[in-house]
Order: C-alpha cells, then sequence, then structure tokens
C-alpha cells in the first residue's frame, strides 16, 4: 500500500513559495527581538559616575587589604618554615 499525501505549502521542500515564507518569518523575528532589546535597554539605569569611582574605590582598598594580607601570611610561613627546616 502507498500512503498519498497532500502537499503541506507550510512545510519545506518543493515548492518554490516556501523560501520566501522562511525568509519573512526569520526578518519577522530579528526585528522583533530589536524592537524587545531596545525597550529593555531603555529599563536599564546606569551608574552614576560617583558611583562608579565610589565602587572602583571599594574594590582597590579591598584587593590591597587582602593581598597584603597573604603577603604577611606568606613572609610568616616562609620565615617560620627556614627556622625549622
Amino acid at each position: 500500500m502507498v500512503e498519498h499525501r497532500i502537499p503541506n505549502p507550510t512545510v519545506g521542500g518543493s515548492s518554490p513559495s516556501c523560501p520566501a515564507i522562511i525568509e519573512g518569518w526569520i526578518m519577522k523575528k530579528i526585528i522583533e527581538f530589536y524592537k524587545n532589546a531596545r525597550i529593555e535597554l531603555n529599563k536599564v539605569i546606569f551608574p552614576t559616575k560617583e558611583q562608579v569611582r565610589n565602587a572602583f574605590l571599594s574594590v582597590v582598598i579591598v584587593v590591597s587589604v587582602v593581598a597584603l594580607f597573604l603577603a604577611l601570611v606568606d613572609a610568616i610561613m616562609s620565615f617560620s618554615l627556614s627556622i625549622v627546616l
């Protein structure tokens, strides 16, 4: 038995109009994506220069304190190991 089916124009294949339908759909999706991205970008609250400066200084101070602490611990352990060995 052979099954006979009616051609479906929305499915790719031998239909010459199928690529135009797919390309139009893809372009609509791309345009919709950019519209939604622009809407979401308008919702973003960017930090002020003062907030960025304060955050930068906080990070530099914390990193410096941690680096000094680790250097101190390293020096103490190195000194103690050199005495033992």
